[in-house]
C-alpha cells in the first residue's frame, strides 16, 4: 500500500490515464487535499503512434491466459517498458507546453494499460512499470491502485466514483447525480441527495463501434458518430447483446472489454452496424442503471462517447422519458476528456493519506478500502 501521510496538506499531483480504448496518455494536472478542496488544471492528451496501438491491441491475445498478476508472456514485457516510456514522455511533453516546472509537482498517479480484468478470478493486470516511471521523471509515482480493492472482496472497478463525489458539490445541480463515463467500457457513478456513492460498469462504450469501423472500414472509430448517423437500428443486433447474463445480473460486475465481442463483418452494413451500437450503448447505460437505489436527476456525461452525437441524442431520448436531463461535462463546467486522469491524479492523492479509494457501493469491496503502491525515485527528492 502506499501507505497514511495525513500531513500532505494541499498536492500537486499529475494524473495519467490510457485507457480501454487504447488511443493514448491523458495526462492532467489538479491539485487537492484528496477530499473536498480540487483545483483543476491544465490537461493535455498525447495520441499513440498506429503502430505501437496496434502492438498494443495485439498483445492482448497474449495477455488473455495470464494466471498471475506478474506474468509477463510474449513481447508483454517489451510492450510495458515501450509503454512506460511514452508515459515518462507524454509527462515532460505535458509540463513543457503547459508551461509547469516539474520540480512542482509532488505526486503522480499511473494508471497504466489494462490488458486483463477478470474479478471472478480476483485477477487484474495493468502493464506499467511505476518504480521505472518514477525514476525516470525523479517524482513519487503512485500505481497498480485496483488490486487491494479486489483482495477486499471488490470488483477492482470503477475507482472513478471518489472523484465524481468531490465534484458532485461544484456543480450545483438538484437531485442526485449521475456521472457517465463513456470510454471503451461504459461505467455510471450515481452520487444521491445525500452523497451516497454508487456505481458499476454499465455494458460497451465505444469499444464495439471502434472494432466496427476499423474492421469494416479501417478507420479507428466513427468520428462524431458520422457512420452511425447514416444507418437504421437493427433490433436483433441490439437485443441480442441485451440479453447477456451482464444486464440481468442484480449483481453488478466490471467488465473487460473483451467481454463482448463486435458482430460478425457480415451481420449488417458499415452504417447499419455503427447506428445499432451506439444504440446499444444508450440502451446498455440505461438499463444498467435501473438497480441504482435513486433515479438520477441529472445524467453528466464525461469521455470519448460524449462526442458521438448519436449516443448523445439517444441518451437523452431513453433519459428524458424517464424525466431526467443528458448534459456534457462541459456543460456542467467541467471537462469531459480530462475527468479520468484528473481521478488518478486524486486517487494518487487519497492513496498517500491512507483514504478509501472504494465502498461497498462502488466495487462490492467489504468495506472502504484505499490502496495504490508508492514508487519513490532514488534521488533527494524522494523525501516529497
Amino acid at each position: 500500500m502506499a501507505g497514511s501521510d495525513e500531513g500532505l496538506g494541499i498536492v500537486t499531483a499529475i494524473g495519467l490515464m490510457s485507457g480501454t480504448s487504447m488511443d493514448g496518455i491523458d495526462v492532467a494536472l489538479i491539485k487537492s487535499d484528496g477530499d473536498s478542496v480540487v483545483e483543476r488544471g491544465p490537461f493535455l492528451t498525447i495520441p499513440y503512434r498506429p503502430e505501437f496501438r496496434r502492438r498494443l491491441a495485439a498483445v492482448l491475445e497474449t495477455a488473455s491466459g495470464i494466471t498471475s498478476r506478474n506474468e509477463r508472456p510474449g513481447d508483454l514485457g517489451d510492450v510495458e517498458r515501450e509503454l512506460t516510456q511514452l508515459h515518462a514522455d507524454a509527462v515532460l511533453a505535458f509540463t513543457e507546453r503547459c508551461g509547469i516546472d516539474p520540480d512542482t509537482v509532488d505526486l503522480i498517479g499511473f494508471h497504466g494499460q489494462t490488458v486483463l480484468h477478470r474479478p471472478e478470478k480476483k485477477l487484474t493486470v495493468q502493464i506499467g512499470d511505476g518504480q521505472a516511471l518514477a525514476a525516470n521523471l525523479n517524482i513519487p509515482v503512485v500505481y497498480d491502485m485496483r488490486a487491494a480493492d479486489m483482495e477486499a472482496g471488490g470488483e477492482g472497478a470503477p475507482l472513478a466514483p471518489a472523484y465524481h463525489g468531490a465534484l458532485a458539490g461544484k456543480v450545483a445541480r438538484e437531485g442526485a447525480t449521475a456521472f457517465v463515463n463513456i470510454g471503451g467500457i461504459s461505467n455510471i457513478t450515481c452520487v444521491t441527495q445525500d452523497g451516497e456513492l454508487h456505481a458499476f460498469d454499465t455494458g460497451p462504450g465505444n469499444t464495439l463501434i471502434d472494432q466496427w469501423v476499423e474492421t469494416k472500414a479501417g478507420i479507428p472509430f466513427d468520428q462524431g458518430g458520422a457512420i452511425a448517423s447514416e444507418g437504421g437500428i437493427l433490433r436483433s443486433m441490439v437485443d441480442e447483446y441485451l440479453r447477456a447474463d451482464f444486464f440481468s445480473n442484480k449483481d453488478r460486475r466490471s467488465l473487460d472489454r473483451n467481454d463482448f465481442r463486435p458482430p460478425e463483418p457480415d451481420s449488417a452494413t458499415l452504417e447499419d452496424g455503427a447506428r445499432s451500437l451506439a444504440r446499444l450503448t444508450a440502451e446498455a447505460i440505461v438499463k444498467s442503471s435501473e438497480t441504482l437505489p435513486q433515479s438520477p436527476d441529472t445524467w453528466i456525461v464525461c469521455g470519448g462517447g460524449r462526442n458521438n452525437r448519436v449516443i448523445m441524442e439517444d441518451l437523452a431520448e431513453i433519459v428524458g422519458a424517464k424525466g431526467g436531463t443528458v448534459i456534457a461535462a462541459e456543460e456542467a463546467g467541467l471537462n469531459g476528456d480530462a475527468m479520468e486522469a484528473e481521478a488518478w491524479a486524486y486517487l494518487a492523492i487519497r492513496s498517500r493519506r491512507g483514504l478509501p479509494l472504494s465502498w461497498p457501493g462502488t466495487t462490492g469491496c467489504r468495506q472502504p478500502t484505499t490502496g495504490g503502491v508508492l514508487a519513490q525515485p532514488s534521488s533527494a527528492k524522494s523525501s516529497r
